[in-house]
Parts: C-alpha cells; sequence; structure tokens
C-alpha cells in the first residue's frame, strides 16, 4: 500500500477537526510521535505510519455527514414580504433567521438580530409593518452539500448564521449552530 507524504498528516488531521491526541488514541501511538512526525523532526517506522493513515481514513469514514444533522424543513420568505411576515415566520417556526428568496433563487438572508439592530438604530416601531424584506436583508448563507462533513459546516457556522444544504440545485435543508449543539446529545 502506498502512503501519502508525511507532510500531509497534519493536514488530514485538521480536516478532520481532531486533536493530536484523539489521532495518538486512534492510532494507538503516542501524541509526541504524532507532533514529531507533524513538525517533520522524526522519521518513523513505516508501521507507525501505517497506524496512523490507517486511522485517519477511519476517523474520516467515522464523521458525521451534514445531512445527518440538518433541518429538513427550511422556512424561506420573498424579497418584497413585509417585514413583519419574516418575523411572524421566525416567531412561529421558532427560528431566528431565514433565507431570503426572489422567484426560485436565493438572494440573501434575514435574522431577527439585524432587525433588532435596525430598531435600535432608530427605525420607527410604527413605519415597520410597511418595511420590507429587502430593507433589512443581509448576504445570502453559504451552501454545502448534504454529504460533506461536519467539520466543514462548523467551520461556515463561525461566520454565518446559517448554512443552506443543496444537492443539485436544490435547497434540502438548513444548519445552525442549534443543529450542531443537537450532535452533543
Amino acid at each position: 500500500m502506498e502512503l501519502p507524504s508525511l507532510t500531509e498528516i497534519k493536514k488530514y488531521r485538521k480536516k478532520l477537526g481532531i486533536t493530536q491526541t484523539e489521532l495518538a488514541e486512534k492510532a494507538g501511538i503516542s501524541q509526541s510521535l504524532i507532533a514529531r512526525v507533524e513538525a517533520g523532526t522524526v522519521d518513523p517506522r513505516y508501521s507507525k505510519i501505517e497506524s496512523i493513515f490507517r486511522a485517519l481514513n477511519e476517523l474520516k469514514r467515522e464523521e458525521i455527514k451534514v445531512e445527518e444533522i440538518m433541518s429538513r424543513e427550511v422556512v424561506t420568505v420573498n424579497i418584497s414580504d413585509p417585514i413583519s411576515k419574516a418575523i411572524e415566520l421566525m416567531e412561529e417556526h421558532n427560528v431566528s433567521q431565514l433565507p431570503v428568496f426572489m422567484r426560485n433563487g436565493m438572494v440573501g438572508s434575514i435574522s431577527d438580530e439585524i432587525v433588532l439592530k435596525q430598531m435600535s438604530r432608530g427605525v420607527d416601531i410604527k413605519d415597520m409593518p410597511s418595511r420590507k424584506v429587502k430593507d433589512f436583508m443581509e448576504e445570502s448563507f453559504p451552501f454545502i452539500n448534504p454529504t460533506s462533513p461536519l467539520s466543514m459546516v462548523s467551520r461556515l457556522l463561525e461566520h454565518n448564521n446559517a448554512v443552506l444544504v443543496v444537492e443539485k440545485g436544490k435547497v434540502r435543508g438548513i444548519v445552525t449552530n442549534a443543529d450542531l449543539l443537537k450532535v452533543l446529545h
């Protein structure tokens, strides 16, 4: 069996979102050996490297896929809808953000956070019913494939309120921080 270069070990480990200690335990070797291999300060025996790559492959197969945790019901709002409809949908479905669509394509997103920020900046509450979603809209959520690993979506959620799960051009689900927390149960 031909193994990838030793310089790939750290990249694979980081991509899987695991620590050196977790990899070491799975491979049955010491964490310090993993650290030295990643640093390039040791030339380990073939059997040790084979154990590391075998563990990485097993961990890759074990990783949770996005489709396993996504919410399949995606509540959306139209760009021309009144903001009151968006707020009503968020309350009704107990969500804090919605993708915004125009015709069949996503054009942005809206969240309770941005609505509250606008209100705190002096938007008159009496004017709210006449305001449209487009007046509060932010950029679109990023897209991800249903078979993408959980580690990929967690990185996207560090900078976004939600991630849409898209397959063959169709929205199949949505992932938020609340969905990630379900994994802990």
